[in-house]
């Protein structure tokens, strides 16, 4: 049955996804650590095994499809991940759970006072 509340994470996180363009980490994240228990390190590999497959290929075709898609742009970003998740996944394997939750949910606040208070 938790397979099952997995695959409805997983649906929750592609429409906001595909809907706000935001990572699903920022959804599937917070879930894995409240809802299903996880440690925040195994929360962030989950999600990062999640995403190894092409989880974003429809969205981005219906993006691509409309016009809304700068190939060039999106092919820099994606070599700026490529190397900047590695480096990140070797700090963030050393960094104690506690800190590591206090980072992510400071970054969260960042973001939704920016999203609130911007402009």
């Amino acid at each position: 049955m938790i397979e099952m509340a997995y695959v409805a994470l997983g649906g929750a996180a592609g429409v906001f996804s595909g809907l706000l363009g935001i990572g699903g980490g920022t959804v599937v994240v917070p879930c894995l650590v409240y809802l299903f228990g996880m440690t925040q390190h195994k929360a962030q590999g989950t999600v990062l095994a999640a995403f190894l497959p092409p989880v974003a290929l429809l969205a981005f075709l219906k993006y691509f499809q409309s016009g809304h898609v700068d190939l060039k742009a999106a092919g820099f970003v994606a070599l700026g991940i490529f190397l900047g998740s590695y480096v990140g996944a070797w700090a963030s394997v050393s960094l104690p759970e506690l800190l590591l939750k206090r980072i992510f949910g400071v970054f969260l606040l960042f973001v939704a006072a920016q999203l609130m208070l911007g402009k």
